[in-house]
């Protein structure tokens, strides 16, 4: 008798010895009988003639199709099998999981079976990941991996809750308004709130499953802890006087029944330069002091900083022969210059990552050499301008267009002023350093060592103005 042709003929299970591994199984619609497992190279489904025993007769031959979720079946019986429904002589056809099949040429009388990938949906949830880049994962001000990270609004930046809390706190130290709003440490916009990210926090959680080598130590980790001030949501600076400044209506109609000097743009109403706004112009907000200037694509004077595409209106309404002491929200023209136009006297605060020991020397370096910072840094733009230095340290957008004719904010003059002082330090002969900067080793991590921020010791004793090594050969 052949396979299938009586209810009492049921398939073989799979040996669980065989080799490569079950990988796909048939499950009968009465609980009563056994599944049926295929493994690897164990193609063959085979049925017992009688339910205790007897011949076994091959009726199937099911293989793995080209993707994890397809199958081949080849009926090997000499009748007919049902695979979705179609009765199958001798030819093989494709099957996926849920595919139901009849090993006989009629339901009646015989054992209906469900085709299913073993782990299938185990596999499908391991095959959903996310491609992240684990520099994406930093924090900017450490550079290391995330650590009970935050997200700061608008700009959605991420740093750790300790680093960000500090950054916070020395900010508003620093800062003469304390209801003024922090920039963000990554692109300088100014952060209207703050608050802890569930769900970049598990991201941070699996990365350091996948690379325990990024585990920083418990040290580091309490310290970190230490700082974070970041519970809930934080809302930072002050909200503007809204009686002062009104938004820009949607619609020609509405700006037909506005009182224009209602607008904080001193060119809704007279005329400056021989240009006017007409009545819905665009305008753009000014990021240093909230008033409005008309969008000027036209216009050769930049409205937007090139090194943060911040918009900043010093330098416009400079052009336009308006100044900050005819209205009282505009910027003035030193906010947003060129970069030949500056003059710099003093080193910032912010150079070489804040390393105030680095900062001493290098103001040390430029009184032994008899010039003044003014003159170091006029030199080190020719080179700028020269292309003779690498510009992939220098954190500003458009990087490789930026020259010295190029109009930046403040912030982002710092930025380029830190870049050209780092190569005056990297440049420069040990020979000709301090005394007690010349016999100093060079930290592995050079300028990205996240330790000389909080370790004063380890940022006097190792050169932090340098490449980082760590790893290289």
């Amino acid at each position: 008798m052949d396979a299938g042709e009586c209810s009492t003929s049921q398939p073989c299970a799979s040996s669980p010895d065989a080799g490569g591994g079950v990988w796909a199984k048939l499950v009968p619609a009465d609980s009563a009988f056994p599944e049926v497992e295929l493994a690897e190279d164990d193609a063959v489904v085979c049925s017992r003639v009688t339910p205790a025993g007897g011949e076994e007769v091959a009726w199937c031959e099911i293989r793995r199709g080209g993707d994890t979720s397809s199958a081949t079946i080849r009926n090997l019986s000499s009748d007919a099998i049902i695979v979705d429904g179609r009765v199958i002589q001798q030819e093989a056809v494709d099957i996926k999981p849920g595919s139901e099949i009849v090993p006989g040429p009629q339901k009646d009388g015989h054992l209906l079976y469900t085709f299913d990938i073993t782990g299938l949906k185990d596999q499908d949830k391991n095959n959903i990941k996310i491609v992240l880049d684990i520099e994406n994962a930093k924090c900017s001000i450490c550079l290391n991996l995330w650590h009970d990270v935050v997200t700061v609004a608008p700009c959605l930046h991420n740093f750790c809750n300790g680093c960000f809390s500090e950054w916070l706190r020395r900010s508003s130290a620093n800062s003469r308004d304390k209801s003024q709003s922090a920039a963000c440490p990554q692109c300088r916009t100014a952060v209207q709130s703050v608050g802890r990210n569930h769900f970049l926090h598990n991201i941070e959680e699996a990365i350091l499953q996948a690379f325990s080598s990024l585990q920083r130590s418990d040290e580091e980790i309490a310290l970190l802890e230490s700082y974070a001030s970041v519970k809930t949501n934080i809302v930072l600076g002050k909200q503007r006087n809204q009686s002062r400044k009104r938004r820009f209506p949607r619609s020609n109609d509405e700006v037909n029944h506005t009182n224009h000097a209602d607008f904080l743009c001193p060119q809704c109403g007279a005329e400056f330069g021989g240009f006017r706004c007409s009545p819905g112009a665009p305008h753009l907000p000014c990021n240093g002091c909230g008033g409005m200037m008309p969008a000027r694509p036209d216009t050769s004077i930049p409205q937007k900083c090139f090194g943060c595409d911040r918009t900043f209106c010093g330098a416009y309404w400079f052009s336009q022969g308006v100044s900050s002491s005819q209205h009282n929200l505009i910027c003035d023209q030193e906010t947003f210059k060129m970069i030949s136009q500056r003059h710099i006297s003093s080193v910032p605060d912010t150079v070489h990552g804040g390393n105030q020991y680095e900062k001493d020397i290098t103001e040390r370096c430029i009184q032994q050499s008899g010039k003044t910072l003014q003159a170091i840094i006029s030199e080190w733009i020719v080179k700028f301008d020269n292309k003779e230095l690498d510009r992939s340290r220098l954190q500003l957008n458009h990087v490789d267009a930026i020259t010295s004719r190029t109009y930046v904010c403040n912030q982002c003059y710092n930025e380029f002023i830190d870049f050209l002082l780092y190569w005056f330090r990297v440049s420069m002969p040990r020979n000709l350093l301090p005394p007690d900067a010349a016999n100093r080793e060079s930290c592995w991590y050079g300028f990205m060592c996240r330790t000389q921020h909080h370790r004063p010791d380890h940022a006097k004793k190792l050169n932090h103005v340098c490449r980082p090594t760590r790893g290289n050969p």
